[in-house]
């Protein structure tokens, strides 16, 4: 069972580096637990996001491509670190 995002960031449009950048912002902001929903059209933006973010400050919940196959969803918790 899914549960809703705490925080949802629709990136389908952006360019990668401001992507990326926008990503970074929000999850330095949420508190431990919260969970962050990203949506992106480019499959870049998917792999390069998970690489920003320390490793061991995020627990990925789900990656998977939308219903409609144009973009992708990724899910992740914040970890206490």
């Amino acid at each position: 069972m899914r549960q809703e995002a705490d925080h949802i960031i629709d990136l389908r449009g952006f360019i990668i580096p401001i992507a990326l950048l926008k990503v970074s912002q929000v999850f330095r902001e949420m508190l431990p637990d919260q969970t962050l929903e990203v949506l992106c059209y480019d499959s870049d933006i998917r792999n390069d996001l998970l690489k920003i973010l320390p490793a061991l400050s995020y627990e990925l919940i789900f990656a998977e491509d939308t219903r409609d196959g144009n973009s992708f969803r990724i899910q992740m918790k914040k970890k206490h670190y």
